[in-house]
């Protein structure tokens, strides 16, 4: 049996689960409102502030969609509840970053800036202290979307191992090289 599979989801307060006949599952709580499609061999039900979800059988298929929609849905109750937050870091000289409504405005080392248009499901905000980096701050109540647009601006210029410059997510440890060895 899989594990994390057969552990209910607990309803927070606040929040209503419902299961379409079409075998989709809606989420609303105070942050929004979330829906993913469920595959039509897993069962999902709501019983007693619980969401508990069954698989017809012991194939791997089962199992496998078992645990990934308990997880889902999960992560889609907590979203509506509290929400997520994810935190980058730019580290270089001279790399900037600037947020105007929907769009982040960054320059990272290209003879351009680059612009990105966020979803409206994401609110970002960005961070300029005095002698640290520039923080770019993203939150949102679907994480998956979330660590979708989070991975699509480190991409823009991972960590390098040498000097470390880079957009990285700010608990991400960089391992750093050496370099060459001194001349005689």
């Amino acid at each position: 049996m899989s594990r994390i599979g057969k552990k209910p989801v607990e309803i927070a307060k606040g929040v209503t689960v419902t299961v379409t006949p079409a075998n989709e599952i809606v989420v609303k709580g105070p942050k929004g409102e979330l829906k993913e499609a469920i595959d039509r061999d897993i069962k999902v039900s709501v019983q007693d502030n619980q969401v508990i979800i069954e698989r017809p059988t012991d194939q791997i298929r089962h199992r496998a969609l078992h645990g990934l929609y308990r997880a889902l849905v999960a992560n889609m109750v907590k979203g509506v509840t509290d929400g997520f937050k994810r935190e980058l870091e730019l580290v270089g000289v001279g790399y900037r970053a600037a947020v105007q409504g929907q769009q982040i405005d960054m320059a990272l080392g290209f003879s351009h800036n680059i612009i990105i248009e966020l979803p409206k499901e994401i609110k970002a905000s960005a961070i300029a202290e005095k002698g640290q980096n520039p923080r770019i701050i993203l939150e949102s109540n679907d994480k998956q979307l979330l660590g979708q647009v989070a991975a699509k601006i480190r991409s823009l210029r991972k960590p390098e191992p040498y000097k470390g410059k880079g957009v990285r997510y700010s608990d991400e440890i960089v391992r750093r090289k050496a370099g060459k060895a001194a001349g005689k």
